[in-house]
């Protein structure tokens, strides 16, 4: 396995651990809202309303739906998983979506602190530096 392979299965493994976790916290602490999305037929369990008359249940709802399905979380696992995938047949993935993911969670660590979005970063760095490190030519004689 070479080095641009290992950053990229790290890259997919980070962003797998974190949005699955993201996920299985929000499912946790949130089980009583999942719960009554079920309960009330799970179509349009999720009221979309943007007037003033707004329950604390409505909004509770809201909150479990836009931290968990409505999230980056599952995004975030399919991104994790399809790195690792083409990690594993030797694709680079393109330093823009390393750079992608950097500027998100940079932005979303800013604004939410304290959280794990900064962890986020270390995957995009890994995916930058490894596309970087494709496109670089190698010397002859030389590996590294």
């Amino acid at each position: 396995m070479n080095t641009d392979t290992r950053l990229l299965r790290w890259a997919g493994a980070i962003m797998t651990v974190l949005g699955t976790g993201h996920l299985v916290l929000l499912t946790l602490t949130r089980w009583e809202d999942i719960t009554g999305w079920v309960d009330g037929g799970v179509w349009a369990a999720v009221p979309l309303s943007l007037g003033d008359a707004q329950t604390v249940a409505g909004l509770e709802s809201k909150l479990a739906f836009w931290g968990g399905p409505g999230s980056f979380g599952a995004p975030l696992v399919l991104l994790g998983c399809l790195t690792w995938h083409l990690a594993g047949r030797g694709v680079a993935i393109p330093a823009g979506i390393g750079w992608g993911v950097v500027a998100w969670c940079a932005v979303g660590g800013v604004l939410l602190v304290p959280s794990p979005f900064f962890v986020g970063i270390v995957p995009g760095v890994l995916v930058i530096v490894a596309a970087r490190r494709s496109r670089t030519p190698e010397l002859p004689g030389c590996r590294g």
